[in-house]
């Protein structure tokens, strides 16, 4: 890790809406990418999208604020958002 550990932020996410089968996983992998963000992300059986996401500040808060309002043929009813520790995580996952 090559970010110093003060400027890294981690952040549980949790969405629930219409955001399965629409593209969400995909869609928040190539988001992460884009802005640099270590992570992963999965559907859970209760219909929600978990993510967990590690990055600088600034980039989790643009995942933040895209997670808000999710993929184009979906839509985000409600965002959980919860600090999590940094940990040593590299690339972003489907899982």
């Amino acid at each position: 890790m090559s970010r110093a550990v003060e400027n890294l932020r981690a952040v549980r996410l949790v969405a629930s809406g219409r955001v399965q089968g629409v593209g969400f996983r995909w869609q928040a992998r190539q988001q992460a990418r884009a802005l640099g963000i270590d992570g992963w992300v999965k559907n859970r059986g209760d219909g929600r999208v978990e993510m967990v996401a590690q990055g600088e500040h600034a980039a989790v808060g643009r995942f933040i604020a895209w997670a808000r309002s999710g993929p184009g043929y979906g839509y985000v009813e409600h965002l959980e958002v919860t600090d999590e520790p940094v940990r040593g995580m590299t690339g972003f996952d489907v899982r």
